[in-house]
């Protein structure tokens, strides 16, 4: 799908707050609201728009320890990488998940209540993972850019 000035105008307005009613945001994007409509449909049909969400801060909800972990595998045996993508996923401390080329294999960002229930998610079921050979730890002191949209 081509995007125009028009598609970038409604996705930058998106990124910035998805709950503009549909009238704002074709009065936003100099379009009616049913040309609109049609607009972001096929943006959504076109996967260019994945979903809509809210940003929640992790701090009010408890969550104040905040890591990037770079995980190294013992070998790369691809039933135990299967296993090892399968219990990431189902894992709710790991917001993200990355292969990467480079010395790690993969980097897992991680929100936790604390510094223990991070050593909990360590003990408990990073080191538990066959594939896994080791992870070193990075604490965020603070972060300096975070939800950026891809659109100014």
């Amino acid at each position: 799908m081509l995007l125009d000035d028009r598609d970038l105008k409604i996705l930058a307005c998106l990124q910035r707050d998805s709950r503009l009613s549909n009238a704002e945001l074709a009065s936003t994007a100099g379009m009616s609201a049913s040309a609109l409509w049609r607009r972001v449909k096929a943006l959504e049909e076109a996967g260019i728009i994945e979903r809509y969400g809210a940003v929640v801060s992790a701090k009010a909800m408890g969550l104040g320890f905040h890591a990037i972990v770079h995980v190294h595998l013992t070998r790369h045996d691809p039933e135990r990488i299967v296993e090892f993508i399968r219990a990431v996923q189902g894992n709710s401390m790991v917001q993200e998940c990355y292969a990467t080329t480079g010395q790690a294999d993969y980097h897992l960002r991680i929100l936790a209540p604390d510094l223990d229930a991070y050593n909990r998610f360590l003990e408990e079921f990073l080191f538990r993972q066959r594939a896994v050979a080791s992870a070193q730890t990075n604490v965020v002191l603070r972060t300096i850019k975070s939800n950026e949209p891809l659109l100014p």
